[in-house]
């Protein structure tokens, strides 16, 4: 009977190591299933910041555009402003 409890007590430790075991490799794989959605979430992240920055860069050109044509229009009124004051001098 000694060996056969012993038998049994060993399969029971065996048993109880599988169990560990195999929690181990399930949270293992849960964690790298967690690792995946925040390295897919890191790279949906970087494209919306490339697409930012490109955004960016458009409209800080666009703004730079439309500062030349208003310094243009101004200095046009400013030149249409004087020869009607030299005109009415006259």
């Amino acid at each position: 009977m000694n060996a056969d409890t012993t038998l049994r007590e060993v399969i029971g430790r065996l048993g109880k190591a599988i169990e560990g075991l195999e929690a181990a490799a399930d949270n293992r794989i849960e964690k790298q299933s967690d690792y995946a959605e925040a390295e897919a979430e890191v790279q949906r992240m970087g494209a919306d910041r490339t697409r930012l920055a490109q955004e960016i860069d458009k409209s800080e050109a666009r703004a730079e555009r439309l500062a030349e044509v208003n310094r243009e229009v101004s200095r046009r009124l400013v030149t249409a402003m004087e020869t009607i004051r030299a005109v009415l001098d006259r």
